[in-house]
């Protein structure tokens, strides 16, 4: 059977069909290929302050002596699962500032928008939640169905 130029680009259209409906995940955990893709750009990009195991810096919970907060872990024990999945890109893409941060705040935590790809961000966060407990994974699944921060 010859296939035409239109049921070629079916299953593309498809794909962008199912994405923007919200039914394929933009960060999936169970995707190996966007795992791997993560962890790469994770070890690269991230690591050097959320910690090569997503520990976060010690002492997260409370202020350098310059006044700003270490970065947090990203496993079960921080808050990162706390957030939708669209304020984690957000932040990772523009950093800590509004509308995710207060006006003037002060973060270490760099804007990726101009060293990563969104796909290489989607793929840190597929990463991320590949790590979490199914508990944790179905508690921020919940909170991306409710839209919440």
């Amino acid at each position: 059977m010859r296939m035409t130029w239109l049921s070629r680009q079916t299953p593309i259209a498809l794909m962008f069909v199912l994405a923007a409906c919200g039914d394929v995940p933009r960060a999936d955990p169970t995707n190996a290929r966007q795992i791997a893709a993560g962890k790469v750009t994770y070890d690269a990009h991230c690591a050097a302050c959320h910690g090569a195991n997503l520990e976060g810096e010690p002492n997260w919970k409370s202020r350098k002596a310059n006044g700003r907060m270490p970065a947090p872990p990203h496993d079960d024990t921080g808050h990162t699962w706390h957030h939708a999945d669209d304020i984690l890109f957000g932040i990772t893409k523009t950093g800590l500032s509004p509308p995710y941060a207060p006006p003037g705040y002060q973060s270490d935590m760099p804007a990726f928008g101009a060293a990563l790809a969104d796909q290489q961000i989607w793929d840190v966060l597929a990463y991320i939640k590949s790590r979490w407990s199914v508990r944790v994974r179905e508690a921020q699944s919940q909170i991306n169905r409710q839209g919440k921060k």
